[in-house]
């Protein structure tokens, strides 16, 4: 009887780890009869995460975990006390009885805190460990635990924190489907009207508040120059919704602007095939999806994320020409739809970002990973 072979996942929670995730579960599908393969993912309760996981037909286990807050005042003091003495030795624990249950061959983790409880306890049953960094500086957790790796895949070339002995650049892995989109199914799906060049407003898997409040300041001008797809975030629809109607009193203006609280796959990969260009913040997985469509694209990091990341994310992709960054406290809205129309003017400059998105863009990613997991689960 052939043996069956077990894997663990598991990542930070948000869809920046859980993403380049089912691009590596689905590429494994691919070289693994499923009947040889468990997968399983061991991470902090989040159900985005659980639900895209269980639909790729994952086992999904959830655990406590907590993070060190490196910014100051009492309630992250008191946050970091309850989490250094009772989340995340929870986490440890809850962590070693499911690996002990499952007894699997290999981690395969995404980095994050989430991550910390499920390799640790991995380090002490003595299995298997493959990390991947999607950040230009490698996170708190994974600097950690890259000692206890086999290997450590990263996104880009120049990855900081990361010990050059183990790494391999590969990109960060993205769903093949995302490049698979279609302008003429866009036009029904989105009901475009088509008379002014699409732009797609991203703000990650959550939306961004600030992006979403810089682009409203300035809607009309937007709308009078292109047409808008708007992801904002399912806890902000309700109210970019009614902000959005308060400002627009131009019904002819309102149909150039299409606002959706979360794009799924099936309408995100007609979105970045409408796209003529693509605002988004600056974590990697938005960065190699935008860049495996090759389109243009305009960043806008998030100047509170750990170490810096997206800035430094956002600059590096930047110097391969394929996009523009804007750090916000730079940026005003008239100077924002200033630039963005000059990036229009003429249209070829657009065009070329697009281009040289597509000459960074490693879309073999989540082959190369899988195919790594599937020689060494197999050896």
């Amino acid at each position: 009887m052939p043996k069956k072979y077990k894997l663990i996942l598991t990542g930070g929670g948000t869809g920046g780890h859980v993403f380049p995730l089912i691009a590596v579960v689905r590429e494994l599908k691919k070289m693994m009869p499923a009947e040889d393969l468990e997968i399983y993912y061991i991470g902090p309760w989040d159900p985005f995460s659980g639900n895209y996981l269980k639909k790729e037909g994952v086992s999904v286990k959830y655990i406590k975990t907590g993070k060190i807050r490196r910014y100051f005042g009492l309630k992250p003091v008191l946050q970091n006390l309850a989490d250094i003495f009772f989340r995340i030795p929870m986490g440890v624990i809850q962590a070693f009885m499911h690996l002990y249950s499952i007894s699997p061959d290999m981690i395969f983790s995404k980095g994050g805190y989430g991550s910390f409880p499920v390799v640790l306890s991995g380090r002490l049953f003595q299995i298997p460990v493959f990390l991947h960094e999607s950040d230009m500086i490698s996170g708190a957790a994974n600097s950690l635990l890259q000692r206890f790796s086999a290997e450590v895949f990263v996104s880009f070339p120049k990855t900081e924190n990361v010990d050059r002995k183990k790494m391999l650049v590969v990109g960060n892995p993205v769903r093949s489907e995302i490049t698979k989109g279609d302008k003429e199914t866009a036009k029904s799906v989105f009901q475009l009207k088509g008379e002014k060049p699409p732009i797609l407003i991203l703000g990650g898997s959550q939306g961004s508040e600030r992006i979403n409040d810089l682009f409203l300041s300035a809607l009309s001008g937007f709308l009078e120059k292109f047409e808008i797809i708007h992801q904002c975030g399912e806890n902000n629809y309700k109210r970019v919704f009614a902000e959005a109607n308060a400002v627009l009193t131009n019904e002819e203006l309102k149909k150039n602007y299409h606002l959706y609280p979360f794009l799924d796959e099936e309408k995100l990969k007609h979105a970045y095939a409408a796209a003529e260009l693509v605002i988004s913040r600056a974590g990697a997985e938005s960065i190699f999806e935008i860049a495996a469509t090759g389109k243009a694209s305009v960043f806008l990091p998030l100047p509170e994320a750990a170490q810096n990341h997206q800035v430094k994310n956002a600059y590096a992709y930047s110097s391969a020409g394929a996009a523009v960054v804007f750090e916000e406290a730079n940026l005003s809205p008239r100077f924002f739809l200033r630039k963005i129309e000059e990036l229009f003017s003429p249209i070829q400059q657009i065009r070329t970002m697009g281009k040289n998105a597509l000459s960074f863009a490693k879309p073999r990613a989540g082959v190369i990973i899988a195919s790594y997991i599937k020689e060494y689960l197999t050896q």
